[in-house]
């Protein structure tokens, strides 16, 4: 079992093995590229390559473009993870797919890229893979004290975030209000208006942020118990923190940073302040395993199981490379 060395769009050439593509920013530097080979051989995936393609942040529509069609033709490119230009991409390449699922129409992302029955499939998979992490770690009842939650950056892991914590079925164990914060407006009106689409009475806030410090500010308004999360990509993407170093925790919160790799700088910020303020923290790994192995499931059209001895042997062979 090998690993293709990481690509740009203008290095695309036809797979010779059944290849899964993962399209991101510095996609060498995830642990994907030392688990995806034992997931395989576990998974009886055993012809099965990881091929990595590294965009800039908001590249050009044309080299998403490139990339979907060069999938969309090849035949042994069977799909493909998109992980921080969900939405560029979707954006981008909707018009290329045959089919878009619900959950992608309405968050306007593309999380997973399938191929099904000669068709192009275009998925958002954050909506279950965010829900299945949350669930690994915020009790129930959690929320039913009043708590907010409060997600910084307003991407595509947010859309899926705030969709799940606003569902009512949740009933009264649901965020007291939920903010997001971004820097650009742009984004911040792109949720806005996929928030409106939902069925949901929960309160949203949006907040521009261009600095940490205005993040800052906003945090120290939340409610004892609240969740914040890093949904920025600070700390993996690009270095540093939303939040300065001065900014104030909520009691009894939980904090949540969806990079498990890079600097890390707000999980050192979080857990300067773990035992004074009472902190939960976790960083993005439980999310990793759940993102990956819905988008394995679905390109390679096989069941893997979201709990249980199953997904635990998988968890423990993803550690056990990391």
């Amino acid at each position: 079992m090998t690993i293709v060395q990481t690509m740009t769009s203008a290095d695309l050439r036809p797979a010779v093995t059944p290849t899964l593509y993962f399209i991101g920013v510095t996609t060498g530097r995830s642990s994907i590229q030392q688990v995806f080979p034992r997931w395989a051989e576990e998974l009886g995936l055993t012809d099965a390559v990881l091929q990595g393609i590294d965009l800039p942040l908001h590249a050009p529509a044309a080299d998403y473009r490139r990339v979907v069609e060069f999938i969309a033709a090849d035949p042994l490119s069977l799909g493909a993870l998109v992980t921080t230009h969900k939405i560029d991409l979707y954006t981008a390449c909707a018009d290329l797919f045959d089919e878009i699922d619900p959950f992608a129409r309405l968050m306007g992302e593309t999380s997973c890229i399938s191929k099904r029955d000669g068709l192009l499939v275009c998925h958002a998979k954050d909506p279950i893979s965010s829900g299945l992490a949350l669930d690994a770690f915020v009790p129930a009842g959690h929320w039913a004290g009043g708590a907010d939650a409060l997600c910084m950056g307003a991407g595509g892991s947010t859309i899926a975030i705030s969709w799940y914590l606003s569902r009512r079925e949740s009933g009264a164990d649901r965020p007291r209000r939920i903010v997001v914060t971004n820097r650009s407006e742009e984004r911040l009106d792109h949720i806005r208006g996929i928030h409106r689409q939902l069925d949901t009475d929960t309160s949203f806030e949006y907040v521009l942020t261009p600095t940490p410090a205005d993040n800052d500010r906003v945090l120290a308004d939340l409610a004892a118990g609240s969740l914040v999360v890093n949904a920025t990509g600070l700390g993996k993407d690009a270095p540093g923190s939303p939040l300065t170093d001065a900014a104030r925790f909520p009691g009894h919160g939980v904090a949540w940073d969806l990079n498990y790799r890079g600097d890390l700088v707000f999980l050192d910020q979080a857990r300067a302040q773990e035992e004074v303020r009472a902190l939960h923290i976790e960083d993005g790994w439980i999310y990793f395993l759940h993102g990956w192995t819905q988008v394995i499931a679905e390109v390679f059209h096989i069941d893997i199981l979201t709990s249980g001895p199953a997904f635990d042997r998988l968890g423990r062979l993803a550690r056990s490379a990391r």
